[in-house]
């Protein structure tokens, strides 16, 4: 029974993570909108003038010329912009990445999840209290997002190097380039950075998307709302999506953010960590900052979760007899 529902897991999250992946690109492009540390050219520095003038001239000219900040553009928007910069290939940017990460961290916490599920469920009413779900959702989050950082790191970055000038791009070929760079580059350590704010969304997401896909599908079923097909599935799926990406999207902002810096040797970092990446923010653009992305977020969390559990249900019914 465990084996069988880390394959049913597994199999669900590739396919619902490949089929949503330009939407998850979109999003961390808006959670990166307004990082002061990026260069681009609001500001184009020291520029010196041309010709002297005496020492007596009382003539102040500027070093430093300020241009407007970019506007800050919505998820359509910068999707029709990559298509026309960088390509339609590059809404698919880092698929190999999160093709990687699924395999990895869904696999695991969808596994995990479904162990829980059957080793805590009543055997005589045949069901599950709501607390031992978000339990269930929270273990299994976190031993998924532990094993599936690295490739969560290197999702992050592939899909974010477009935006970069040319000269800044890291231009990693594959999932695997980019861990081989990584790791040369910065220390096997990177691979696992940001690993606590990882595990703390992980754990967030999936005590919430999976406790309350549980909760809801069995609250339509009890009303007699529906019937146990994809109609339930479908709906139960909608509420575990929403409720699932109001609870994540600041800290998927933050991990966003501290994954995709660049470290230098001898330069300061831009975000200490966590807390601090938190803090710059929300004095720099605002607390509603915390939820940047939140459209193509939902947008997206919406469609995966619905592709994720009706794959699950089909899957199970095809391996119901294995």
């Amino acid at each position: 029974m465990g084996l069988k529902g880390f394959v049913e897991g597994g199999v669900a999250s590739v396919i619902a993570g490949a089929s949503t992946h330009p939407l998850d690109l979109i999003k961390v492009r808006m959670q990166l909108q307004g990082e002061s540390h990026v260069p681009n050219l609001s500001s184009v520095q020291s520029c010196r003038p041309a010709f002297a003038l005496s020492s007596t001239a009382n003539i102040s000219i500027p070093t430093t010329l300020e241009l407007p900040a970019p506007t800050r553009v919505g998820p359509l928007s910068i999707g029709v912009r990559i298509i026309q910069s960088e390509g339609a290939a590059a809404l698919f940017s880092g698929i190999s990445a999160t093709l990687l990460r699924q395999t990895l961290y869904s696999t695991t916490r969808m596994g995990l999840y479904d162990v829980l599920k059957h080793k805590w469920t009543d055997p005589d009413t045949n069901s599950m209290p709501l607390a031992s779900k978000i339990g269930a959702g929270l273990i299994s989050g976190a031993v998924g997002a532990a094993v599936g950082n690295p490739a969560d790191v290197a999702m992050v970055r592939m899909q974010a190097d477009g935006r970069l000038p040319v000269d800044h791009r890291r231009n990693y070929k594959s999932v695997v380039d980019a861990l081989s760079q990584m790791s040369k580059q910065e220390g096997v350590a990177s691979l696992w950075r940001g690993s606590s704010l990882t595990v703390n969304r992980a754990m967030i997401v999936t005590a919430s998307q999976l406790a309350s896909y549980d909760q809801a599908k069995e609250m339509i079923l009890e009303k007699g709302l529906l019937s146990d097909g994809i109609g339930t599935h479908v709906a139960a799926s909608f509420v575990a999506g929403f409720v699932a990406s109001v609870a994540s999207n600041p800290i998927d902002v933050i991990k966003t953010r501290v994954m995709n810096m660049k470290v230098e040797p001898g330069v300061e970092p831009p975000y200490k960590g966590a807390l601090d990446c938190a803090v710059k923010t929300v004095k720099a653009e605002g607390p509603m900052a915390l939820y940047k992305g939140f459209i193509p977020t939902i947008s997206r969390q919406g469609p995966f979760t619905v592709v994720l559990f009706v794959t699950l249900e089909q899957v199970r019914k095809l391996l119901k007899d294995f």
